[in-house]
């Protein structure tokens, strides 16, 4: 430093007692959230794929840590996002991302299109109605969590807008400067839409999803939101203590900054891996799937829907004999044939869907 003057990142680092506070977790965690992101998304696809009647596919997370001041210098706006918060079982809030040619199709899809209009802009009306897909494809990820956690999650009601100017806030809940666990995943619509879905959390409710999963909690919800109140207080008092700093103001439900236990480090002595070691995957294996039987599929106008009535015949593109798609979060897995047990339908499967299949489908070929 040539001038004798401090930078502001140093001023800050001596504030906060020499450390830089920024919050991070492990690989390990991140390969965790991918996999509760992958499940609870697969739910939230599934949602989708019965609003817009096509095959939804939402797959191969990508976990990282960021920001949201740092996430705008990547946006190409505008995009349309919808937030909650946790009231229930959790603390915090999620934003899901959707870009704007990514709403459009599926705008046009539930305005009884093919989906190939082009536009630039939504109108308010399908505004609404990609608000309304994205709140059940929300609710239905929120679902899915609480059976992974076996807990009760309850949700705000989702807050849609339209963001289309980057020094517009993006979120009321979570502040820019905050770290933030970044779950993008690729999104592919038939073959009218091959893209990306993000969904943010605070990384503490990030590690509290966790916890709670691999039963390591240390607090209750009650303590832990305790905990973030007490930060944001010591957020506001480097604030003040800075007068070169510009004064903010912090509503009670900004929680900001990460808890931070500094103490010396203790290692433990090195030992080998064993190899019954328990695998990440262990952790999710009672976790219940969805499973659903699809006899066939076919296409009709508004027009064609509101002409049923009792008796109607709806003709389907599967012949009697073909198998039967047997789909395990929507996503295919095996082929079988409807067979009677007793009174009830059941579904014989007849073949397993290789693995090379399963990857031409998820790439969408």
């Amino acid at each position: 430093m040539n001038d004798g003057l401090l930078s502001q990142e140093e001023i800050d680092a001596l504030l906060n007692g020499g450390f830089t506070q920024k919050e991070t977790i492990s690989e390990t965690d991140k390969d965790l959230l991918g996999e509760i992101g992958n499940i609870s998304m697969g739910s939230a696809s599934t949602a989708l794929s019965t609003i817009i009647n096509r095959m939804v596919n939402i797959t191969t997370p990508r976990v990282s840590i960021t920001s949201l001041r740092e996430m705008k210098k990547e946006f190409d706006v505008p995009i349309i996002s919808v937030e909650v918060e946790y009231i229930e079982g959790l603390i915090g809030a999620n934003l899901l991302l959707i870009k704007i040619t990514d709403a459009i199709v599926i705008a046009d899809l539930m305005m009884g299109g093919d989906g190939t209009r082009k536009a630039d802009t939504l109108s308010e009306i399908e505004i609404s109605a990609v608000s309304e897909a994205m709140n059940q494809m929300i609710g239905s990820s929120a679902t899915s969590l609480s059976q992974m956690l076996n807990m009760p999650i309850n949700i705000s009601p989702p807050y849609a807008s339209v963001w289309d100017e980057k020094n517009n806030k993006l979120s009321e809940k979570i502040s820019e400067d905050d770290d933030i666990v970044k779950i993008s995943f690729r999104l592919t619509i038939d073959a009218l839409v091959d893209s990306e879905i993000m969904l943010l959390l605070p990384i503490q409710t990030a590690k509290m999803i966790i916890n709670k999963l691999t039963g390591t909690e240390e607090n209750t919800v009650e303590e832990q939101k305790q905990i973030f109140d007490n930060e944001a207080n010591v957020e506001n008092y480097f604030i003040d203590t800075n007068t070169n700093a510009q004064q903010v103001e912090y509503t009670p439900h900004e929680y900001n900054k990460p808890q931070y236990n500094v103490q010396k480090a203790e290692f433990a002595p090195l030992t080998p891996i064993a190899t019954n070691e328990v695998k990440n995957i262990d952790l999710i294996l009672d976790v219940p799937l969805e499973i659903s039987v699809v006899l066939g599929r076919t296409k009709k106008t508004i027009k064609d829907i509101l002409e049923l009535s009792v008796g109607s015949l709806v003709e389907l593109d599967k012949l009697t004999e073909e198998p039967v798609e047997i789909l395990v979060n929507g996503k295919k897995v095996a082929l079988g044939e409807v067979v009677v047990i007793d009174e009830n339908f059941g579904v014989r499967i007849t073949s397993i869907v290789s693995n090379a299949e399963r990857v031409k489908s998820l790439q969408g070929k």
